[in-house]
C-alpha cells in the first residue's frame, strides 16, 4: 500500500531533488475509498505558543533599542508639546 501511494506521489511530480514531499489534495483513492485521517501534530497549540512568545519577545527588544539608537541621535525625538494632559 505504501509503495502505490509512493508512485502515485512520484508520477503526480511530488518526489523533486531527492525530497519527498508529502501533498495531499483529495480525501478519496481514485478507486473511491476514503483515505485515512491524516496524522495530528501531538502538543500544536504548545509549539504555537513556543513559537509566538519568543518571537514577540525578540521584536519587542529590537524595537526598543532601535528607539533609543534614534532618540539619542536625535534622529527622532518625541515633542513635550504633546503631553499636554491639562
Amino acid at each position: 500500500m505504501y509503495l502505490t501511494r509512493f508512485t502515485r506521489l512520484v508520477v503526480q511530480g511530488n518526489y523533486k531533488n531527492g525530497t519527498f514531499i508529502s501533498k495531499r489534495t483529495a480525501t478519496t483513492t481514485p478507486s473511491g475509498a476514503i483515505l485515512p485521517e491524516p496524522e495530528k501534530t501531538p502538543f500544536g497549540i504548545l509549539s504555537v505558543v513556543g513559537a509566538v512568545i519568543p518571537g514577540l519577545l525578540i521584536g519587542a527588544a529590537i524595537s526598543k533599542n532601535i528607539a533609543n539608537f534614534l532618540e539619542e541621535n536625535e534622529l527622532f525625538v518625541p515633542s513635550d508639546d504633546d503631553d499636554d494632559d491639562d
